[in-house]
């Protein structure tokens, strides 16, 4: 390696965005007199030149972009959580004259990086927008755009209300499996519960427009609970996902209240619109509504903009692409038997047609 590039690594960050340490095995390699035999050179100039020319046709080659990190807002989660339950996910050994101070200082130091992780990416989507878009909204920017620090304030009045929702969801929880014993037990052992707490603060954070930093967060309770909600979907209090491993549910998705799913539910869209271009049509209404006191079984596809009425039971591996009633019983065997009856008039009404029925056309005509 030529010397700029040892100094460059001999400068490096010691640790990357997952907190690995890479500094302390680069600057033994590259003094091990058989390095070269790795071609380590060659894969950096590889992957310089990709980087390169990715920027390029981005058109941001001297503006490469800094995005939130995942590390910082996996630890600012947490440390809300903390805040919004100290007495079980703050710290073990705290005593109840500290809890106000504990909270307190929690969140100072979380909103704190919440709002470096906003300004990133205010600065991320004004470098992405296109010089033509700016000018055509320039004014209206003005306006509307707030400061990071805004919204970070305004998503700080907001974790009462969070912290009362997550009371429903978690109560929902506790009176909806047989097996829990606590509600104690549901916050700090249910998947569906931590995913849930993860999308409270996407949601309210995409409502803000900060939905690069709300997705992210939503995707860290994904990668570990295997739970899929999107934080621009709108789910009422007292939400409960039992299991929660394969659920999915969509961006424009609307759940009212009361709504317990299982595992590997699919709230998802139908299919996706394109413009004259082909391009996909982004934002639009395409996700189910779910009303009120639903429940939705294991395996279950709801797909399109349909609405499954309040009170209704939607059964395990039932596919369901049309709306039904309130109070309404969905099984697998009906929505099968209705395909074999769609299949049946398709099939039917592509026979050759009978003699007598040419005739009866023919006299129609004469």
């Amino acid at each position: 390696m030529n010397k700029s590039h040892n100094e460059h690594l001999e400068n490096a960050t010691e640790t990357d965005d997952f907190g690995t340490n890479y500094s302390s095995g680069l600057n033994n390699s590259h003094q091990d007199s058989d390095i070269n035999d790795l071609g380590i050179a060659e894969i950096v100039t590889a992957l310089h030149d990709l980087r390169l020319t990715s920027l390029e046709h981005r058109k941001r080659r001297d503006r490469p972009p800094k995005l939130p990190s995942r590390k910082v807002l996996q630890t600012v989660v947490e440390g809300l959580g903390a805040a919004l339950f100290p007495n079980r996910l703050g710290l073990p050994d705290i005593k109840e004259s500290g809890i106000d101070y504990f909270v307190g200082h929690t969140l100072d130091v979380v909103l704190r990086e919440l709002v470096s992780q906003v300004k990133l990416e205010l600065k991320f989507v004004a470098d992405v927008r296109n010089e033509a878009e700016q000018n055509k909204s320039k004014q209206s920017q003005s306006i509307t755009l707030r400061t990071p620090t805004e919204i970070v304030r305004e998503f700080a009045k907001q974790l009462p209300a969070i912290r009362q929702l997550l009371d429903s969801d978690i109560k929902a929880a506790y009176e909806g499996d047989p097996a829990a014993r606590s509600v104690d037990e549901v916050l700090v052992c249910y998947p569906g519960v931590w995913a849930i707490i993860h999308y409270r603060i996407a949601h309210v954070l995409h409502g803000l427009g900060v939905p690069l930093v709300a997705r992210m967060i939503s995707e860290i309770a994904h990668s570990a609970t295997g739970i899929d909600i999107h934080p621009g979907a709108t789910i009422g209090d007292s939400f409960f996902i039992d299991h929660g491993t394969g659920v999915v549910i969509g961006e424009t998705t609307i759940i009212g209240r009361h709504v317990r799913i299982y595992q590997a539910v699919t709230l998802g869209a139908k299919r996706f619109p394109t413009d004259e271009d082909g391009n996909l049509l982004k934002g639009h209404a395409r996700h189910p509504i779910v009303e009120d006191n639903v429940v939705i079984y294991a395996g279950a596809t709801v797909l399109g903009r349909i609405t499954i009425g309040a009170g209704s039971s939607i059964g395990g591996n039932v596919w369901l692409t049309r709306s039904v009633p309130a109070n309404s019983n969905i099984t697998q065997a009906q929505t099968l038997a209705s395909s074999l009856v769609a299949v049946s008039h398709i099939e039917n009404s592509a026979l050759p047609q009978t003699n007598s029925q040419v005739n009866k056309e023919v006299s129609q005509h004469h």
